[in-house]
């Protein structure tokens, strides 16, 4: 008996005389897509699609048949570098390529995708949320921002790879460089986007070489034991926490593309999708997205392409009839319907790969290339999500100040490390009722590991949290409500004066930030040096953005908003929620972030003005300022944000903790 036969035998012993709503083949293959989803902290929703309102025998039986399919997946030993590299190389002489384009990205340009979609740590090594690299017949690169230059290091094989930094050395001047004349370098046109591919295509003209886009990525041929397509459940989001029903979303987009003289829009971005169809998923990461297309039309009118296995008796009721939902496999054609009808089609650059834009060419539409119709609805949070924003923080504040009284008393001791750390914050959030998912894998980073911006501990770098040091922990809960993320930098006992002195830089400029005022029409690139100033002072910066956009249930990196050195056209406006944290990094030594949510709110003070409302709420700590190196100002705001900690924190928290506050958020 072969492999599947045994786990097929195996899986329909688990199951005998359970009554599900498909065959065992179909069963099968739901586990392979099951497994393929990320395991997340509600690891056998799942079971709502093949056995709803299924009792505790059942389950129990279907949780077994899911773990003996899994295990042999788990079982498959993983290539070298080497021979992946190999494998690629070999597939791309079979198609006459020269080169190929490895980005960190999937079809939807997302910083969270599937195991499926992980190309690029398949080929290099490299676990970070963005780079590309360009393997070549006989040397290949790889190319990562200013977050990821130490981990890099770590993961890649330098004899494998030349690394690069993806700003100060572009992966365009690279293959400009380094391609040979009459070469082809191919890429794949699903997962680069228009703007990218001229750059790339620009490049390779220079060398008097070829951009080509392939019809089979070469990559996912080479990849054996690629895994399939996610299957997670999708579930309806409540009004209750969306603030606006699907139906008046629909209707808001139509009239946006009335105006514009649109015909209709495709949304392949995963968040708008799900905020759009007011619907959240499972199949990436910490991020509670469905992954899928969806074309609105100027009347209201959806066809949403996703697999329908993922479809939960609630999620289909929810749709109703005025949601058409087709397979995935029907979306190019829609594309070529919208040709024939010589439709004028809105499409997000950012979001949509070459494909896209290339099929509604060909079949005759018009794309009108422009944001995503729901990017700004969507990041202009209404009423509703910023009470449940306000709601979320509070809880999840109470669940930090728990951890970090813990930690007060626990780290001082010795012998305490980066996991059980993780682990013991994790234990505090799971408590709340609507917790659902923490919004990213939380960075606990001892000493050195802290200058790594956005480390991930493994068993292998596991470190103590050492005494008289610095410790990092950035981490965030995915709530029903609402969405998390904070940073705090913790003085474990006695820390060096210059380590006091970096720490009250970088809490000066997350005041300045916090307290600055702004007219409408103020980009976050115009505020980014605010924060930045006080470490400009003596000399020193840090190499990544000052704010990142945050969703409601939805991702913990939302655009179009940000707070960086990167030009960015899009302008605050109310309801955006954005974080606000700046940092200072030694690399082998130490890290040093402090980082709040906060939102935009309109002045009452100053009419036409904006500012910024903090949300997250839970101790800054005191034991590692220098308090001569503040001014009075920063002082009051300082007391006064850990006056609302105290005051809105305490009730919601055991009485230790309560107590702890009083000391921790202290006026100084």
């Amino acid at each position: 008996m072969n492999e599947h036969a045994t786990r097929s035998q195996a899986v329909a012993s688990a199951i005998e005389n359970i009554k599900l709503n498909m065959s065992l083949t179909e069963f099968e293959q739901l586990l392979d897509g099951a497994i393929a989803a990320p395991e997340g902290e509600r690891s056998e929703e799942w079971i709502a699609l093949v056995a709803p309102g299924a009792d505790a025998d059942t389950r129990r039986r279907l949780v077994t048949a899911y773990a003996s399919w899994a295990e042999a997946a788990k079982a498959q030993a993983r290539q070298p570098v080497s021979a992946r590299l190999a494998a690629l190389r070999k597939e791309l002489a079979s198609q006459q390529l020269d080169g190929f384009l490895v980005p960190r990205a999937d079809e939807h340009q997302g910083e969270y995708v599937p195991k499926r979609a992980e190309r690029l740590a398949w080929i290099s090594n490299f676990t970070g949320s963005a780079g590309l690299a360009v393997v070549l017949k006989d040397k290949a690169a790889i190319f990562v921002d200013g977050r990821y230059t130490i981990q890099v290091r770590e993961q890649v094989d330098a004899q494998l790879f030349e690394i690069r930094h993806l700003i100060n050395e572009p992966p365009e001047a690279w293959i400009a460089g380094t391609l040979k004349k009459g070469e082809i370098l191919g890429f794949d046109p699903w997962l680069i986007t228009p703007d990218a591919a001229q750059r790339y295509r620009e490049a390779a003209r220079k060398a008097g070489a070829e951009l080509k886009a392939v019809d089979r990525n070469p990559l996912d041929a080479a990849w054996a034991d690629q895994p399939p397509e996610p299957i997670a459940p999708i579930w309806p989001q409540d009004t209750r926490h969306a603030g606006m029903s699907a139906g008046e979303k629909r209707q808001l987009i139509a009239s946006k593309l009335k105006e514009k003289g649109q015909d209709a829009a495709v949304i392949s971005a995963p968040d708008s999708l799900a905020w759009l169809l007011n619907i959240r998923g499972g199949d990436v990461p910490r991020t509670p997205f469905a992954l899928g297309y969806a074309i609105v039309d100027k009347e209201g009118k959806v066809d949403l392409f996703v697999d329908p296995r993922k479809l939960t008796q609630e999620a289909r009721a929810h749709l109703g009839n005025e949601i058409a939902v087709q397979p995935k496999s029907g979306f190019v054609p829609a594309l070529d319907s919208l040709g024939k009808q010589g439709a004028v089609v809105a499409v997000d650059a950012m979001t949509a790969g070459v494909a896209i834009f290339d099929r509604l060419k060909a079949a005759g539409a018009k794309p009108a290339v422009g944001e995503d119709p729901c990017a700004l609805p969507k990041a202009c949070k209404n009423p509703v999500e910023i009470e449940g924003a306000r709601a979320a923080h509070r809880r999840d504040g109470a669940a930090v100040s728990q951890f970090l009284h813990w930690l007060s008393i626990e780290a001082p001791k010795g012998g305490l490390d980066e996991i059980a750390a993780a682990e013991r914050l994790a234990e505090f959030r799971r408590r709340n009722d609507l917790f659902r998912d923490f919004s990213f894998d939380t960075i606990s980073a001892a000493g050195p590991n802290g200058a790594i911006c956005h480390y991930k501990v493994t068993e292998k770098s596991n470190r103590p949290i050492p005494v008289n040091w610095l410790y990092l922990v950035d981490s965030g809960g995915q709530y029903l409500d609402g969405t998390t993320d904070i940073t705090r930098t913790i003085a474990v006992g006695q820390v060096t004066q210059e380590m006091k002195d970096r720490f009250t830089r970088v809490l000066k400029g997350h005041i300045a930030l916090a307290t600055t005022r702004f007219p409408r029409g103020t980009t976050g690139s115009a505020l980014d040096s605010i924060a930045r100033r006080p470490l400009w002072e003596v000399g020193l910066d840090y190499d990544h953005g000052t704010g990142h956009g945050v969703g409601s249930y939805l991702s913990v990196h939302e655009g179009p908003q940000r707070i960086s050195k990167m030009p960015n056209r899009v302008t605050l406006d109310v309801g955006m929620i954005i974080s606000n944290e700046p940092g200072y990094y030694k690399d082998g030594e130490y890290g040093i972030r402090i980082e709040n949510l906060v939102t935009v709110i309109e002045d009452k003070q100053h009419p036409g003005m904006l500012c910024f409302e903090t949300l997250t709420l839970a101790p800054i700590d005191l034991n590692a300022i220098d308090r001569s190196l503040l001014t009075a100002d920063e002082v009051a705001w300082l007391n006064a944000y850990h006056e609302r900690v105290r005051q809105t924190i305490k009730p919601l928290v055991d009485p230790a903790t309560a107590k702890w506050l009083e000391g921790a958020a202290r006026a100084i």
